[in-house]
């Protein structure tokens, strides 16, 4: 089971989506959240979910 776990969150999707909610929370914390990345993230996230709602559907 850990180890199914694991596969997963080593696919390249896993790993950007983890990767920009860092840098998500640091710019946050720093309050220097431009707009533009407000807006990939958004898209990144909305792109990964919609994907796995998809997948778990079928």
């Amino acid at each position: 089971m850990i180890e199914k776990i694991c596969d997963r969150l080593l696919t390249v999707k896993s790993i950007v989506t983890i990767i920009l909610t860092v840098v998500f929370a640091v710019l946050v914390i720093r309050g220097t959240l431009p707009s533009e990345f407000m807006t990939v993230y958004a898209s990144v996230l909305a792109f990964y979910f919609g994907i796995q709602s998809t997948k778990r559907e079928e």
